[in-house]
């Protein structure tokens, strides 16, 4: 049955006057907990060749929004084009969180599994369950210091990329940077007198010389974190340029969509594990090998359920429900259920990557549950051109918090302060957030000032309620009873 599919999907390619070999290949890049930390977004702090020839080559989002702002969770969107409310997997996959993606979910690599395409998982994975988000290969063999060596990463992405298979490939290649290592204001070895990382070269920055953003205290101890935070940026950079050259010495630069994002916000208090602006809103750059423009920046509004279908459009594939394909699990009977169009939550980008402000590409959708198990805290987002509306379902409970960002020295030295602030915020308005939240992201891009209660803006307010509410009745969310029975 396997093999059947296979040729069948072989016959299609044919037919469209492509050879295996010729078709696109892709490279999606996700770092961990990276924010606009990078030269060609304007910061003038970060050292990033690599993603700044991307940005150069390629189109720059600005208003791209991972869904929920949580490593496990947030990539579990990527890889199925579906908000987790819908999946199941709304938090975690590791340890005692236990959350993942029900078995019924068809994900990126296996629609292209049936398509031909060859798939490798490099780094980070944090997906569950394994049997779902399946990869025919995972190249993480011999990589000294893991993913936090990106440049040794891509060492391994060449030696898969150059084994002897025509099949189109697709890349999964997760770093662990800049996530904070080893314990509460520690990015991965910052201080250690030897490299842990022989491949990857180690670019330290000075505290000193940090720009602290309005979105966190302009304390010393901020400053700090954020020295050891660019290095680990910049570790990732650095992956980003070597995959360039393997995609060059291989021949494949071409023939392939490199695509580079985040999973969520910079690891400190008021982003990761946030919906507000630094949290969610995020670097998205793409370089499409046949692009007519480049160097192009475009405020199309997209978020990550967006990035299934837009890989699946530019491979060619129409995806399709219908029996389990892969060995062991089909006993060869002829499906009672007919095969139909797979439907996502997300849309593909590639029609409006050339343009710089697409009409119609304004609106979008975020959703959190989880972080940790033991952080419950639903939100809901609605962002419609420049006003965006927050639904902290339980808005009765103080905000959590995870327990190294708790612990980070950043919330340390907010929490020992004379002024009782954080960001745009008092710390007790941090914690004990209202139940909704209304801000004019233009005008107060670190929302710090809540629109919600003012009588002129009622009229915005009720709007994005209904449009809220109605998108959680199409997606299947459960926490759509909340604004019934609360």
């Amino acid at each position: 049955m396997r093999h059947l599919i296979l040729a069948l999907s072989l016959l299609v390619i044919s037919a469209s006057g492509l050879s295996a070999a010729e078709r696109p290949n892709v490279v999606l890049f996700i770092a961990d907990d990276h924010g606009f930390q990078i030269g060609a977004y304007g910061d003038e702090i970060a050292k990033s060749p690599g993603l700044d020839r991307l940005a150069a080559e390629g189109t720059k989002f600005t208003r791209a929004y991972c869904t929920t702002a949580s490593c496990s969770a947030s990539r579990s969107v990527i890889m199925s084009g579906m908000h987790n409310h819908a999946t199941g997997h709304y938090g975690h996959a590791h340890g005692y969180n236990h959350f993942s993606t029900y078995e019924t979910v068809r994900p990126l690599t296996r629609h292209l599994d049936d398509a031909g395409y060859r798939t490798c998982s490099i780094g980070k994975y944090h997906l569950a369950p394994r049997d779902v988000y399946y990869f025919e290969t995972y190249a993480n063999d011999g990589i000294k210091g893991g993913s936090r060596n990106p440049v040794a990463m891509a060492n391994n992405a060449k030696e898969w990329i150059e084994q002897p298979d025509d099949r189109p490939f697709f890349l999964y290649f997760c770093t662990s940077d800049p996530h904070r290592g080893g314990g509460p204001g520690n990015f991965a070895n910052f201080n250690n007198k030897e490299n842990p990382y022989p491949e990857t070269d180690r670019v330290q920055f000075d505290a000193k010389d940090m720009q602290v953003p309005p979105w966190l205290p302009n304390t010393e101890e901020v400053k700090q974190e954020l020295a050891e935070y660019y290095q680990a940026c910049n570790r990732v950079d650095q992956g980003v340029a070597r995959l360039y050259e393997v995609l060059e010495e291989t021949g494949h630069l071409d023939n392939t969509l490199f695509i580079f994002t985040s999973d969520n916000g910079p690891p400190f208090p008021g982003a990761k594990t946030n919906l507000y602006q630094p949290g969610a809103n995020l670097p998205f750059i793409v370089r499409h090998p046949q692009a007519k423009r480049r160097g192009l920046t475009t405020d199309a509004t997209i978020n990550w359920a967006d990035i299934t279908p837009t890989i699946l459009d530019f491979c060619g594939v129409t995806p399709e429900k219908g029996p389990p394909v892969r060995p062991g699990e089909n006993d060869g009977r002829i499906p009672k259920k007919p095969i139909v169009p797979y439907t996502f939550h997300g849309k593909s980008f590639l029609p409006v990557l050339e343009e710089e402000s697409p009409e119609g590409w304004d609106e979008t959708y975020l959703s959190h549950t989880f972080h940790e198990v033991t952080m419950y805290y639903p939100m809901r987002v609605v962002i419609e051109g420049d006003h965006k509306l927050i639904f902290n379902i339980a808005h009765q409970l103080p905000y959590p918090f995870a327990s190294d960002l708790y612990a980070s020295p950043t919330w340390q030295s907010a929490l020992k302060g004379e002024d009782q602030t954080f960001g745009q915020k008092t710390l007790y308005d941090y914690e004990f957030r209202p139940r909704f939240e209304l801000y004019d992201i233009s005008e107060d891009p670190y929302e710090g000032k809540n629109l919600a209660n003012r009588p002129e803006h009622q009229a915005t307010l009720q709007r994005l309620q209904e449009k809220l509410q109605n998108f959680q009745k199409t997606t299947r969310d459960p926490w759509e009873l909340k604004w019934r029975y609360e």
